[in-house]
């Protein structure tokens, strides 16, 4: 592994970042990364799996948000996803209410350039922090002042963009419990569920031996 200020530097240039950064050790396989912009920070959350690359090697990254309780042997439940509000009236639009609404599925960040020009009336899109372990409403009302002053309430469609599934018997993102090799030993794939079998055989046949 590179030493701090080479990996400052490329995840700085790599990864575009457009304000400071500082980076830090957190374990051998876990490094924190503080930076000042939050147009950063979404953006590192919202990358997947990447690679950092120095002249012939290429290191394999993956970006997590950091909390008070990290544990390097258990991901964090915290993810990033857009959500998107279909039938939305554009009047609603404004980042304010946009944000207000988007509480609804987590915390925002951001809205899409599209939603922030108004050039897509038909849909408005939000980027937020979810809680993989969390809850997923599909609807939120909202309520429409009538110029007779009566208020007209209506129910809009939450649509969820790709959500990682979180593994409450492996601590990790990626996977959930129906997917896990640890819980269904028998999802293994064929060839290494064999490899797995040889190596098992291999290790009796030697104890016995002995």
């Amino acid at each position: 592994m590179c030493n701090k200020l080479v990996l400052k530097k490329l995840i700085s240039k790599q990864c575009e970042l457009k304000g400071e950064c500082k980076i830090g050790l957190l374990s051998y396989r876990h490094v924190l990364i503080r930076v000042t912009l939050m147009e950063d920070y979404v953006h590192l959350l919202s990358k997947p799996a990447f690679y950092i690359a120095q002249r012939n090697c290429s290191f394999p990254m993956r970006t997590l948000k950091w909390d008070p309780m990290f544990n390097p042997e258990e991901e964090t439940t915290i993810a990033i996803a857009w959500i998107s509000f279909p039938t939305l009236p554009p009047n609603f639009f404004g980042r304010e209410t946009m944000f207000s609404l988007a509480t609804a599925a987590g915390k925002p960040l951001q809205v899409d350039m599209a939603t922030r020009n108004q050039t897509r009336p038909s849909c408005a899109r939000v980027k937020v922090e979810v809680d993989l372990l969390g809850e997923f409403p599909k609807r939120i009302k909202i309520g429409m002042k009538k110029t007779n002053g009566e208020v007209m309430e209506t129910w809009v469609r939450i649509k969820y963009d790709y959500i990682p599934k979180y593994c409450k018997t492996c601590m990790l993102q990626g996977h959930d419990e129906q997917q896990c090799y640890v819980e269904h030993p028998e999802l293994y794939p064929k060839k290494e569920k064999n490899n797995m079998e040889a190596n098992a055989k291999e290790e009796k046949e030697n104890k016995y031996n002995r």
